[in-house]
């Protein structure tokens, strides 16, 4: 019996370890959930107080740190920007969501979805800086973060039809520069071509999403494709709304319908 009794004593802090893990997998993946919720509704106030509870609950879980750099980067998106104050707040936050998705990408650097989130925070910093002034080097991060993304090609066709994505607008805006002058910002790697290919691939995997189709449908009329444009358009406005931004860009496809009705 005593035997017994010490074999019982020496698992019982095993069980307890394990049903402690398994209690602690079940909250954060909880938290995660509420949060993707308020997300999806577009409450990113509210996505954002459950993700950093998460985080200081379950410090370094790489799923909660790229959720938190997505939705600070969503916030930095729509602040105000009327003063100098205003400026400087929304580029901090876009710098915390790219530390965000620096540490996302440390914890996970065989995932995806952490390069996207990194390359989308550093994007949005890079436009907000300036692509062709302070935000050279943030661009090509940008393309390195999206080609991994792609390469690795382990999150789901949401994840990787949005890496094509960010990936095709990166070539497609930075493009538009003075090919010299790209050159001698390190910047000669934008190619418009490979813009209309990386959107077709988004499309391909994720039919639904509105942006696709407006950016793509901006990068043809460039090129006078406007036949293409048209049908890309249209087909936006069939779309669900998936983004905070999709009812305010249903006016902007509409106007833009009406810009080349007659080319």
């Amino acid at each position: 019996m005593k035997m017994k009794y010490v074999g019982f004593t020496l698992v019982l802090p095993l069980l307890l370890l394990v049903f402690t893990s398994a209690s602690f997998a079940q909250s954060a993946d909880s938290l995660i959930t509420q949060g993707d919720a308020l997300y999806h509704k577009f409450d990113n106030a509210g996505a954002l107080k459950v993700f950093e509870q998460a985080n200081k609950l379950y410090p370094d879980n790489w799923e909660i740190l790229w959720r938190l750099a997505r939705t600070e980067t969503d916030i930095a998106e729509h602040m105000p920007t009327s003063t100098d104050e205003q400026m400087d707040a929304q580029e901090a936050t876009y710098e915390k969501a790219v530390a965000y998705a620096d540490s996302a990408v440390a914890k996970a650097p065989d995932k995806s979805v952490t390069y996207l989130r990194r390359a989308i925070a550093k994007g949005r910093l890079a436009l907000f800086r300036g692509v062709f002034s302070g935000g050279v080097g943030l661009a090509n991060d940008v393309k390195e973060d999206c080609e991994k993304a792609i390469a690795l090609n382990n999150g789901g066709n949401d994840v990787q039809s949005v890496a094509h994505y960010v990936y095709a607008r990166s070539h497609h805006k930075v493009s538009e520069k003075w090919a010299p002058a790209r050159a001698v910002l390190g910047l000669g790697w934008a190619d418009i071509d490979t813009a209309l290919v990386e959107y077709e691939k988004a499309l391909k995997l994720d039919p639904d999403l509105m942006m696709i189709y407006y950016d793509y449908a901006q990068a043809l009329i460039e090129e006078d494709e406007y036949e293409k444009a048209r049908e890309l358009l249209n087909r936006a406005l069939l779309c669900p709304l998936k983004d905070e931004d999709d009812a305010q860009k249903i006016d902007e496809i509409k106007n833009l319908l009406k810009e080349i009705e007659d080319e």
